[in-house]
């Protein structure tokens, strides 16, 4: 009986020993071979519109918008602060490495880690680059139902503003590429910048505007006030709302045909 007893227990040990050792083996597999259905690629609602201002090795900075589309393609726009204006544009398709993690941008071979709401510039090897600016490689997700259409004002401080009330049609576009703002206030010409983060915070700098003298200046004046107060918003297709803390709207804009 005591030697049946012990081999029963052996026998307990070494189906514990072997049980183990599979279960050990699946989850190395598991870090090895990801699950493909809990991937970023997968996972994640990644198309869309990344904007940041990345290190320059003899600038303040790159002024970098990327765009990436549900079809793989992708539009990269880039400006170099202090170096003027210029632009520059390329556009192009993107892979996805095997993990499901990462993607290559096929113009300079770009490789970016994809995150919730943000994208991580890589060094050319994959791996994520270190040093005291590493946090800087960053461009995070923002909301584009804003950028590129012609915001139309329709009212100020909750009171309706009447069209023909002012010389020209007060309005604003925001673009994307150098976060420009242009519009008009009813008489001048104005423009400025402002700065996207989430969630629906948005900040506009001093406006500039042309010096004419029109009749019913009033509206001009605060709408270019509630822009450079305006500190969050909230957009749907077609309305745009600028708010300043909790308190009511100080501006509404509809979107209207191109003009």
């Amino acid at each position: 009986m005591k030697t049946r007893t012990g081999k029963w227990a052996l026998g307990v040990l070494i189906l514990a020993v072997v049980t183990t050792t599979a279960c050990k083996s699946k989850r190395e597999a598991g870090q090895a071979n990801p699950d493909p259905a809990h991937n970023s690629q997968n996972a994640l609602d990644w198309a869309g519109m990344y904007q940041g201002t990345l290190p320059c090795a003899d600038c303040p900075g790159i002024q970098t918008t990327l765009t990436l589309s549900e079809d793989g393609g992708y539009t990269l726009q880039t400006s170099y602060l202090e170096r003027g204006d210029s632009v520059f544009t390329e556009t192009g398709q993107f892979t996805w490495d095997d993990a499901g993690g990462k993607i290559t941008l096929d113009g300079d071979g770009q490789k970016l880690q994809v995150g919730e709401n943000r994208l991580i510039q890589l060094d050319r090897e994959g791996n994520r680059i270190t040093g005291t600016l590493a946090d800087h490689y960053i461009l995070e997700k923002i909301d584009d139902t804003l950028i590129g259409k012609y915001w139309k004002l329709v009212e100020l401080h909750g009171k309706p503003v009447e069209p023909g009330s002012t010389m020209k049609e007060p309005f604003i576009r925001l673009t994307a590429v150098s976060n420009r703002v242009e519009g008009t206030g009813g008489c001048n010409g104005m423009g400025g910048a402002f700065e996207l983060k989430a969630p629906n915070r948005i900040r506009f700098s001093h406006m500039v505007r042309t010096m004419m003298a029109c009749e019913n200046m009033e509206i001009e004046n605060d709408m270019i006030g509630a822009l450079e107060t305006a500190d969050s918003y909230h957009a749907s297709t077609d309305t745009l709302q600028l708010f300043r803390a909790r308190m009511a709207p100080l501006a509404k804009f509809v979107a209207v045909p191109d003009k």
